[in-house]
């Protein structure tokens, strides 16, 4: 698997920036409330739900996995009864070409780079698959925009899509619920800080004590909450199988093409950091 899966574990600090970006950018939620949605937690859980079509707060919850399903069930589905799956999957797309318009620029958005980016992404999502992969093939279900700038963040939502389904299916055999494996994730020191991860996903003080509980005494965490030597294994053993997984895109589009595609993301998703694209005191500096 080689390169395919060096790469798979990089995607995080190389491509994903590119599509998370959209999660906290002012446009997503003025897009999606112009749409009829209530401001707030319903634009993200419709907003990513729906291309999956007007489904169930249960669903929404199993396929997202790691928030509180009673966060879920207060603004899904409702926020169907408000805009429709389509009119919601427009709005969404209306709000990226604004937010990397924003952190871009025209220029670069509409530069020779941007263009070849799009190709080779575009290209890699051809070794996707659908099978057991709920989110990411509502996704591919989608049609193509014309936009260069706006392939390019769609082919890299499928990329992430793909490689969260193929992450949950490891999670799942590794015997971590959602909420087991957010905590785990965040003694990690990498990605969202615990406070951020709580707030965000819906989980009292009470819920993440009792899951940091059961994982301490399951020697997963040590007594400051901290991964142990076999935390730290578990969570090497997850990041193995969910880069396994998910490696058909890079062995697909061949390693001189991912490598050419990863020399044209890096300069954008850095350019887009240093725009602002994230608050602070959410993510913890091992992002």
């Amino acid at each position: 698997m080689g390169e395919a899966s060096r790469v798979t574990g990089r995607f995080r600090g190389t491509f994903d920036v590119l599509h998370s970006l959209t999660y906290f950018a002012p446009e997503t939620e003025a897009a999606l409330t112009d749409a009829g949605l209530r401001p707030g937690r319903m634009t993200y859980f419709a907003g990513r739900a729906a291309p999956m079509g007007a489904v169930s707060s249960a669903v929404v919850a199993a396929t997202f996995y790691n928030f509180n399903p009673e966060l879920v069930a207060r603004h899904i589905p409702r926020a169907w009864t408000l805009a429709g799956p389509d009119r919601i999957i427009e709005a969404r797309f209306e709000a990226v070409d604004a937010a990397l318009t924003r952190l871009l620029g025209k220029e670069t958005l509409g530069s020779e780079e941007v263009a070849e980016a799009a190709e080779l992404a575009r290209e890699a999502t051809g070794g996707c698959q659908r099978d057991g992969r709920p989110l990411y093939a509502g996704h591919a279900g989608l049609d193509w925009p014309s936009e260069p700038h706006l392939v390019l963040w769609h082919a890299i939502t499928l990329l992430r899509e793909h490689r969260g389904d193929s992450h949950i299916a490891a999670l799942v055999v590794n015997g971590l619920d959602g909420l087991a494996a957010l905590v785990t994730h965040t003694a990690t020191g990498k990605g969202f800080l615990p406070a951020a991860a709580k707030a965000s996903r819906g989980w009292s003080d009470e819920q993440w004590d009792d899951a940091a509980a059961k994982l301490r005494e399951q020697g997963i965490l040590d007594a400051e909450g901290g991964l142990t030597e076999a935390g730290n294994d578990l969570r090497e053993r997850l990041e193995v199988a969910t880069n396994a997984a998910s490696a058909g895109p890079w062995e697909h589009l061949g390693e001189e093409k991912t490598k050419r595609l990863h020399e044209l993301c890096g300069p954008l998703s850095r350019k887009a950091v240093e725009a602002g694209a994230f608050p602070a005191n959410v993510f913890s500096t091992g992002r």
